[in-house]
């Protein structure tokens, strides 16, 4: 079967988007790529293969203020064959999962939830502590069809592990869209803030996150806050990072050194875009201590997330749910 690959919320003409200014080059630093990381795979939850950058192929240190990303597809899954991750519990961060193609279904203690489509993206801040599941829809999982998707674990500062549960839900047509100075690419700005614009996600953690699609040989300079660290992770399609051009492609990160503003390019000899996640954050620089789906300061805090978890004070999965469940 061909893989038909959906880049999320298109736009027949980027031209009559807002632009992002080039910087001036007399007035702004590029960010020299400092490494390009190849994600690792492995299986995850109900058994679905995913590829993941961080942690493992970058030490948790120089991802902060983030702690994990994993990258699910593209794919095109047979019928019954989707798999999703079942009730689990999660304290100290907040998960943000971005559907490219296929649903998928969220349920949590903290009554938040939803089926999270194409181009839409759902911020869970976990806090003090609950549970959740994401599982395919009924439909995709009887039916079969595309998946893509992407989830990031953004930390939270010692000051905020303990703040409250919060549901958040970013849908495709509130995503702040932008263009390149020449038209040739397409942001999808989620959360933070490219140069005067800003997505529509609540951050606790400052951060930036944006999904960017380059016409083949297209560039883009984006201006980017020097005090976030930076990354771009290649979802799909081939080309460079930094204005030193190191090549890059799908399952690669591409980690940028000091400046302020980052340089993309697509490669020209390709038909496929360049698809890519712009993301970075005020780095937190507070210990870290992490048991599975648990990240605290110290290890004291991670004994007491798991004796609360067991204590049922991180939430209680509904009654009707308790059955395994393949799908939502």
């Amino acid at each position: 079967m061909e893989l038909i690959v959906m880049p999320a919320i298109t736009v027949d003409n980027p031209l009559v988007l807002p632009h992002i200014s080039r910087p001036d080059p007399a007035a702004s630093t590029p960010r020299p790529v400092s490494q390009v990381v190849t994600a690792h795979s492995q299986i995850e939850g109900a058994g679905f293969a995913i590829r993941r950058p961080f942690p493992g192929g970058l030490p948790l240190a120089e991802a902060d203020p983030f702690l994990l990303l994993d990258h699910l597809g593209p794919q095109i899954n047979a019928p019954e064959e989707a798999a999703g991750a079942p009730w689990h519990p999660h304290r100290g961060f907040e998960t943000v999962s971005y559907v490219l193609d296929g649903e998928i279904a969220h349920h949590d203690t903290n009554g938040g939830g939803g089926v999270i489509g194409e181009g839409d993206t759902q911020w869970m801040t976990a806090g003090r502590g609950i549970l959740h599941d994401e599982l395919p829809t009924e439909g995709m999982y009887r039916g079969g069809g595309p998946a893509h998707a992407v989830q990031l674990w953004v930390n939270l500062p010692a000051a905020l592990k303990m703040t409250p549960p919060r549901y958040q839900s970013i849908t495709r047509d509130t995503l702040r869209l932008l263009t390149s100075d020449d038209g040739g690419a397409l942001v999808r700005l989620i959360a933070g803030d490219i140069a005067e614009f800003t997505g529509p996600g609540f951050t606790h953690t400052p951060i930036t996150y944006a999904h960017v699609t380059l016409a083949p040989d297209a560039e883009i300079a984006v201006p980017w806050n020097p005090a976030f660290s930076a990354f771009a992770y290649v979802l799909t399609g081939r080309g460079s990072a930094g204005r030193e051009g190191r090549p890059v492609q799908d399952g690669r990160l591409a980690v940028f050194g000091p400046g302020d503003h980052l340089v993309l390019r697509a490669a020209a000899r390709h038909t496929e875009p360049l698809d890519v996640l712009l993301l970075g954050g005020l780095p937190i620089r507070e210990p870290v201590a992490h048991y599975g789906p648990f990240v605290m300061n110290t290890r004291a805090e991670i004994i007491r997330a798991i004796e609360d978890y067991q204590g049922g004070r991180l939430g209680i999965i509904p009654a009707d749910q308790l059955a395994p469940r393949k799908f939502a």
